[in-house]
């Protein structure tokens, strides 16, 4: 096997297997001012290390007593809008947010909750001090407010208070009609307490390589994610733009904050993360809980559209997702917003593919001589290779050439991946006829077989220069390999794939046509020569 070969091979092979080990083992988020990030942790603990004693051996885990059950009678408060369900329980958390539009329905067309039944909820308080805290897991909140209802655009204001021997606690929260909501919570005396954000659902069928966890946004647009059942310990930051519990589709956020305010991200005993806010006497924030939609994040606070998460590819999928934005802007349809969007990649990357597809007929042209130099040379490895290496100049071909375009290409494929596994836009997103719902799988198999087949039949125009029946038989299996780990896949993420194919076939054919009619002219003149 040559070289050639053995790259090619490698390069094919290490695509397959980032994209089976993503989806069982999803990437660990490496943020890329690592060190930047570690310092603001240290100077974050040490600026805090006398107000912080009182937490250091607190127990972060959310007890059975505190996880109220979700019956009507620990409800204090009821919100109505047209598009959520919101219920405050008695010790003054969000015990509950209910979507109603269909599109957010789960597998079992149910509506979808945002707030853990389990774990931390959202505007949680938990004293430093024991003995208050234990007096306030007891105490329920009081409210002149049960029921209330939103109008489009607008908002209700609830007031609760807690009182306790010596603490007396009131809650001031701003519901929206967007889903974000104004928090104030003011003490009578002055003591340390922590708010917390809340822990995301766990969803059933959602897909495996999406992260979950929590995010902290924070610095000069520094992200630390730390994953489910990857939480290792304590860490705190300061200077926080905004904090979010998330999953693939949904987040609860804490944002608003004041940059002297301390942010901690601690462990449960599941090791998933659970994030709290130091709070103050009078202490005022913002929060959102639900879709993380591009349009409504941003028109709530432009800061807020950094809680959707692309992992490492960031910085190829946030603009490629922009793009995508505007195109469904002019066509209205998701469906044909990602064909474009295949059709804008393709074109930006044609003068790569182009040299890359050229590179592979020359190379396919240049096998029987290559074959030829080993065989001549076989037993004298450094001849053999000058006589191959003498051969490539000779023929204008590039072993690399087919290879470098291919690398180049792969970081764009795994950012609209990231781009179209993680839209909450698409939930719910009709294309045509069968396609429904862009954000899962085709009911009926179609898109992946239509992608597998596509597939195939460009490996049958694409020329190559296999001498190892072994590795050849490698890559005829791909399409089927392909078509079977897509099936699972969400339909727009196997649109952009399987129309991916088909300009690539299209590009195939006619540098196929320009290859022959160059090798039949160099032919035509060759033989000219040869009849001077």
């Amino acid at each position: 096997m040559s070289a050639n070969q053995r790259l090619i091979l490698a390069v094919v092979l290490s695509f397959v297997f980032f994209v089976a080990y993503t989806a069982i083992f999803p990437p660990e988020q490496v943020d890329s001012e690592a060190n930047a990030t570690v310092q603001t942790q240290n100077t974050a603990v040490q600026s805090t290390t006398t107000s912080a004693m009182p937490n250091a051996n607190l127990d972060h885990t959310v007890a059975v007593d505190e996880q109220l059950s979700s019956s009507d009678s620990s409800n204090l408060v009821r919100i109505e809008s047209a598009d959520f369900s919101m219920t405050i329980d008695t010790l003054g958390r969000i015990a509950s947010k209910v979507l109603k539009a269909e599109k957010y329905n789960d597998n079992d067309n149910v509506h979808s909750e945002m707030v853990a039944q389990v774990g931390t909820k959202p505007l949680h308080i938990r004293f430093a001090d024991a003995d208050m805290n234990k007096e306030s897991l007891s105490t329920p909140y009081t409210t002149s407010v049960r029921e209330a209802n939103i109008d489009e655009g607008g908002s209700v204001i609830i007031t609760m208070q807690q009182t306790l021997s010596n603490q007396t606690v009131v809650k001031k929260l701003t519901v929206y009609a967007d889903g974000h909501y104004d928090a104030n919570i003011a003490l009578s005396n002055d003591t340390r307490y922590f708010v917390y954000l809340g822990q995301h659902v766990s969803r059933e069928g959602q897909m495996m390589m999406a992260v979950h966890g929590a995010m902290v946004y924070h610095a000069d647009g520094l992200t630390e994610i730390i994953e489910d059942e990857d939480a290792e310990g304590r860490k705190t930051f300061n200077d926080v733009h905004l904090t979010s519990s998330f999953d693939q589709y949904f987040a609860s956020i804490i944002y608003g904050l004041n940059p002297n305010v301390t942010v901690t991200v601690d462990r449960d005993r599941e090791d998933n993360p659970t994030v709290y806010v130091d709070g103050s006497k009078n202490f005022t924030f913002n929060g959102y809980i639900g879709p993380k939609d591009y349009k409504v994040l941003k028109s709530i606070d432009p800061v807020l559209v950094n809680a959707i998460e692309y992992g490492w590819f960031t910085f190829a999928a946030a603009p490629l997702f922009s793009v995508l934005l505007w195109l469904h802007g002019l066509f209205g349809n998701w469906g044909w917003a990602i064909i474009a969007l295949t059709l804008i990649i393709r074109m930006i990357l044609f003068p790569l593919t182009y040299k890359g597809m050229l590179s592979m007929q020359k190379m396919k042209d240049v096998a029987p001589k290559v074959k030829e130099m080993q065989a001549k040379h076989k037993g004298d490895p450094q001849r053999m290779n000058a006589a191959v290496m003498e051969v490539y100049k000779k023929e204008g071909a590039n072993p690399l050439g087919g290879c470098l375009p291919l690398l180049l290409q792969i970081p764009v494929f795994f950012a609209i991946y990231r781009v179209l596994l993680n839209a909450v836009e698409l939930q719910g997103a009709e294309w045509i006829l069968w396609v429904n719902d862009l954000s899962r799988m085709d009911p009926y198999f179609v898109l992946p077989i239509l992608m597998g087949a596509t597939m195939f039949y460009q490996q049958h125009i694409t020329p190559n220069n296999f001498t190892d029946p072994m590795q050849e038989k490698i890559f005829k299996y791909l399409p089927i390999i392909f078509t079977f780990f897509f099936i699972t896949f969400p339909a727009g993420l196997v649109l952009y794939w399987f129309v991916n194919n088909l300009f690539s076939i299209t590009q195939q054919f006619i540098v196929n046509k320009q290859f022959a009619a160059m090798k039949a002219l160099k032919a035509a003149n060759a033989s000219k020569e040869e009849g001077k």
